[in-house]
């Protein structure tokens, strides 16, 4: 296995640096439509994650609210930061299938170039299935989307 480097910027890039330092969407929302939280116990890696949808009701809904909290290692901040960047704006089923790309990235799945650039910066993370230990770090927060979109249905 890969032994990580002392400096994480050498490792992990401009992007996944600048959403770990500034994590977008960390403040709570008041009246979330779904939230969900999870957790690993074998590093501590937390993960809560709510949404809020312009229209609850409707079977489109936009998600118009995200707030993605994250504490442990950089790479799941990051990987919170990047992924209520990435649900923000899009519908419920949306949010869905870039959570399925995004699995798809981590899995080392092939995918077609118009995948990664529906996922955007997101594709910064690739660069963590060099370090398998940690890709359980990038995952955690889209867990916890996967089941707050469960909710949400």
């Amino acid at each position: 296995m890969a032994q990580l480097p002392d400096n994480p910027d050498a490792l992990y890039g401009d992007v996944i640096m600048e959403h770990y330092r500034s994590p977008r969407h960390r403040r709570r929302l008041e009246r979330p439509d779904a939230e969900a939280e999870e957790f690993n116990p074998f590093c501590g890696d937390r993960a809560n994650l709510q949404l809020q949808l312009a229209e609850a009701t409707s079977k489109d809904a936009v998600i118009a609210g995200v707030s993605a909290v994250a504490e442990g290692c950089s790479i799941i901040q990051a990987s919170a930061s990047l992924l209520a960047d990435g649900v923000h704006g899009r519908t419920v089923d949306e949010a869905s299938d870039l959570s399925q790309l995004f699995r798809d990235l981590m899995q080392g799945k092939p995918l077609p170039p118009v995948a990664l650039e529906e996922l955007g910066e997101l594709s910064a993370l690739e660069v963590v299935r060099q370090y398998p230990v940690r890709i359980k770090c990038a995952l955690l927060p889209w867990v916890a989307l996967e089941e707050g979109l469960r909710r949400l249905r």
